[in-house]
């Protein structure tokens, strides 16, 4: 893997600070194997999030079937990317904002039950994955982070993170298949500014994250339990 890490440690509301070791984000989890099984216990995870699509789960397989691991696989309904192309001419940032966007809308449900599901302390520790951990990941970690009062800032540069991984992933992917292509732009990079844009684009339809949340169906209980139990 080579997108795994905590979200915790960021500022948020009242002066709290996001709790270590309760919420992680990741690429795809379904290469843990018995290399990893140690130091993925250690972290006493109890609920895996897979937002990928289900052929996505078919073809790749999933996180091990680990006692006392629940797994929950959850798409948030979007076009592919494969149909529409990027213009390497064109804003990366913006072409990804329009994604995302596009996927908030008609992924709404399933962001909510994501968003939802992190805010049930039962189900902490929790990991967030998808493919890359940057695009779908990146959505529902930005929601929930926002929700816990963290500035767009800080939001933005734990995005931007994944750009470091992608670099790495692109380095295997190179040396373990070298016949394979270079994957597009869209899928390596993490331009701070993008997550920032969708931001305001979902406060300018909804009011503010809580409110497009709400539209996604979270309720009033679920944002207290997710401040109460991510905020130290």
């Amino acid at each position: 893997m080579f997108n795994f890490r905590d979200v915790g440690g960021y500022p948020g509301h009242d002066g709290r600070t996001v709790r270590w070791g309760r919420l992680y984000r990741s690429d795809s989890l379904h290469r843990v194997d018995e290399t990893d099984r140690a130091a993925f216990a250690a972290l006493g995870v109890r609920t895996v999030i897979d937002l990928r699509r289900p052929s996505e789960v078919a073809r790749d397989g999933r996180v091990p079937a680990y006692d006392g691991l629940a797994y929950r696989n959850i798409h948030p309904e979007h076009r592919s990317w494969a149909e529409q192309m990027y213009d390497p001419e064109t804003s990366l940032a913006h072409f990804l904002v329009e994604r995302y966007v596009e996927l908030a809308t008609t992924g709404a449900a399933g962001l909510g039950e994501a968003v939802g599901l992190i805010a049930d302390a039962d189900n902490a520790p929790a990991v967030v994955h998808c493919v890359a951990g940057k695009d779908r990941t990146g959505i529902v970690c930005a929601l929930t982070l926002s929700v816990l009062g963290v500035s767009d800032a800080d939001i933005a540069a734990d995005y931007a993170l994944s750009s470091e991984s992608s670099a790495r992933f692109s380095a295997w992917l190179a040396a373990s298949r070298p016949e394979a292509e270079d994957p597009p732009a869209p899928f390596l990079s993490s331009p701070a500014e993008a997550i920032g844009l969708f931001l305001d684009a979902l406060r300018d339809r909804h009011g503010s994250i809580e409110g497009y949340l709400r539209h996604a169906g979270m309720t009033d209980a679920q944002f207290a339990a997710l401040r109460a139990h991510l905020l130290a």
